[in-house]
């Protein structure tokens, strides 16, 4: 029988793997989308407003849906957090290049993980992310503002599902808890066992 340690390394082991695939998996497909990333880089801020590029599939529907952007932050991390656009509206299969912003509102540096998901859940495998910050450390020093920049498309298979038909908005939201917490480790359990998906929301506790 294993010691109460054993199992504690095991489980940190098991999850230490999944975040690897996961960012692994991110940064893949981030490859197809570079010279959009590298427009975003070479921008201060958006302004608001999305960079929208060629599909990724090669097919862009004439159908828009509108992606709203939500933010939440534990209260154990003392950052302001938030979309630097409220919403856009895209065409499905088109690409969009988005941002969030966060600042370290404490007096030291300050590393938080953020876990996402998608609502309607049943949307969510539509929601295809090639360039995003989840389940990411990131350190921000005292009073620090950074951008994050996420770019995504609306795959256009969601036009064949009919539970989908009449959906015009689809919410996209982050939640950021503090980096290598017990806490953020509970949001990451909870994330593998709802569906192993990215659909489900995170609770804080």
């Amino acid at each position: 029988m294993s010691s109460p340690e054993e199992d504690l390394i095991r489980k940190n082991q098991r999850l230490g793997l999944i975040i690897m695939a996961v960012v692994i998996g991110m940064l893949g497909m981030s490859y197809a989308s570079v010279k959009l990333y590298e427009l975003f880089c070479q921008v201060t801020g958006l302004g608001g407003k999305p960079v929208l590029g060629p599909a990724a599939s090669g097919v862009i529907s004439d159908r828009e849906i509108t992606v709203r952007f939500n933010t939440d932050v534990s209260p154990n991390l003392d950052w302001t957090f938030k979309p630097d656009q409220p919403a856009v509206k895209v065409k499905i299969g088109q690409e969009a290049l988005i941002s969030y912003s966060a600042t370290n509102d404490s007096a030291k540096p300050v590393a938080g993980t953020a876990i996402f998901n998608v609502l309607p859940e049943s949307a969510g495998k539509y929601f295809q992310k090639t360039q995003c910050f989840c389940f990411n450390y990131q350190m921000i020093a005292p009073g620090e503002l950074v951008h994050f920049p996420v770019v995504f498309y609306i795959d256009p298979a969601l036009e064949k599902d009919r539970e989908l038909e009449t959906v015009k908005t689809i919410t996209l939201s982050y939640t950021f808890f503090p980096a290598d917490s017990p806490e953020l480790e509970r949001a990451l359990e909870d994330f593998i066992n709802d569906g192993k998906s990215a659909n489900k929301a995170v609770p804080i506790r």
